[in-house]
């Protein structure tokens, strides 16, 4: 536990060096109406040992996946991740230079980058990758000024079925360039076509799906794509890494600009963070690509080597040229996920991806048959989907915490308008006693109530 103390002397002198006489002074452009003005009641104070021992017994409360059978899914999964992955991951040419603001001076750093663009955009189907983003969802918002910047419209169509939270940050990003969002409604869980054709004209800049989308389910994404195209607008997905095993990649049904969250790809679920966005586009939209791009050259003695290809952000060049104001991009998550694809392979990522589907299929099949219970939705669906409940959803997540199985998701407080829904997912990790013992639980519930 880091500790730098600051003595009353240390605190004069900064305040001398600054020009103010104390900490009042130094704060005082603050309105009187925000500052705190309560007493913070804190406990007296106590010594290194004993607060690392009150550290540690908070954080022994945290309940982790691994002491529990996880049916979590909206956007962070519970995967499996080789033991060679925290291994690699953990040698200190690695962990101490994980966000290298001066990456050109780092070749290993350089190949790492280059490498993980090489697989993304050969996952993806795409034909160029960046050295990644801070996450899902603000990748796909970076994906959406790019698309305004490329077409020079200000509308933007975004499906209900796309991530409730990336929804958000997509429309933070697009605030204050007055860029203008039009939800497109759902239909059985994905979205409507009807809604889309009624939406869409000459003046939207792009149209943002999710496949699978967030309630699990697979859009129809060659309709889509070819609606959107016909209406001179880019086609922008979010799509799960690990269902590329499975289903066609995004190049295949002709996206413009190809994003994930990239968590699933060898990174643990850290209570939410830190994790990585995928990002990768068409090659003649490379230049307006955000982050970095890392590519391979030759010295001149031609000796192969690696370059920052591309940094077209602030810091670099003038601002009112610049792609984005991102500054770095996750290496070390980014890492992870090389590593993992590099130990994968394509055949075992795509036995991860039929194991994730069939355990899903396996999982609702026997769900739907309970008194009480029923799948939502009749759209093919990945390794996510909906059930309706015979109760609160909360009510049953929280019973069902107390025997030490995390049951899903309550969609009502989403905006579904959805009451009794749950939504559950299935990862190659799940057993076939687990999910027995999960439906007999749920089962339980019903009769009890």
């Amino acid at each position: 536990m880091p500790f730098i103390p600051n003595t009353d002397n240390d605190r004069k002198l900064m305040f001398e060096r600054i020009g103010v006489k104390n900490f009042s002074e130094l704060i005082s452009n603050i309105p009187d109406e925000l500052k705190f003005k309560g007493d913070l009641d804190l406990p007296p104070s106590v010594s290194e040992l004993e607060i690392s021992k009150i550290i540690q017994q908070k954080a022994g409360c945290n309940t982790q996946t691994c002491d529990t059978i996880s049916f979590l899914g909206g956007g962070a999964y519970d995967h499996f991740i080789p033991a060679a992955v925290n291994f690699l991951l953990s040698r200190s040419e690695f962990y101490t230079a994980y966000t290298p603001y001066q990456a050109e001076v780092s070749q290993g750093t350089l190949q790492v980058i280059y490498e993980y663009q090489s697989m993304i955009a050969e996952l993806m189907g795409m034909e160029v990758a960046n050295a990644s983003m801070y996450d899902g969802g603000s990748a796909l918002a970076e994906a959406a000024l790019m698309a305004v910047s490329e077409t020079r419209k200000k509308k933007i169509l975004i499906s209900k079925s796309v991530h409730p939270y990336y929804r958000q940050v997509v429309k933070t990003y697009c605030h204050g360039q007055g860029i203008e969002i039009e939800l497109i409604e759902l239909d059985q869980g994905i979205t409507s076509l009807a809604s889309l054709k009624s939406s869409i004209d000459n003046n939207v800049a792009a149209v943002i799906i999710e496949h699978p989308n967030f309630l699990g389910y697979l859009e129809e994404v060659f309709e889509i794509s070819s609606l959107v195209h016909e209406n001179k607008a880019l086609l922008i997905t979010s799509n799960d890494p690990i269902s590329l095993g499975a289903i066609e990649p995004p190049g295949e049904y002709d996206i413009d600009i190809a994003t994930g969250e990239g968590q699933c790809l060898g990174n643990p679920l850290n209570y939410g963070g830190p994790y990585l966005g995928i990002f990768a586009a068409k090659q003649k939209y490379v230049r307006k690509m955000p982050g970095r791009i890392a590519g391979a050259t030759t010295d001149s003695q031609g000796r192969r080597g690696f370059v920052l290809t591309f940094q077209a952000r602030e810091q670099h060049i003038r601002r009112a040229k610049a792609t984005s104001n991102i500054c770095t991009n996750q290496a070390l998550n980014a890492l992870a996920a090389t590593i993992y694809m590099a130990l994968m392979g394509e055949k075992g990522i795509q036995e991860v991806a039929s194991l994730c589907l069939q355990n899903s299929h396996y999982l609702a099949d026997n769900i739907g048959l309970l008194d009480g219970y029923e799948l939502r939705f009749t759209s093919p669906f990945f390794k996510e989907f909906v059930v309706t409940t015979p109760l609160p959803a909360k009510q049953i997540i929280d019973a069902l915490s107390e025997k030490n199985i995390f049951a899903g998701i309550d969609l009502s407080s989403f905006d579904y308008g959805f009451k009794n829904e749950m939504l559950v997912a299935v990862t190659e990790k799940r057993t076939k006693d687990e999910m027995d013992r999960f439906v007999e639980l749920l089962a339980n519930i019903n009769l009890a109530e």
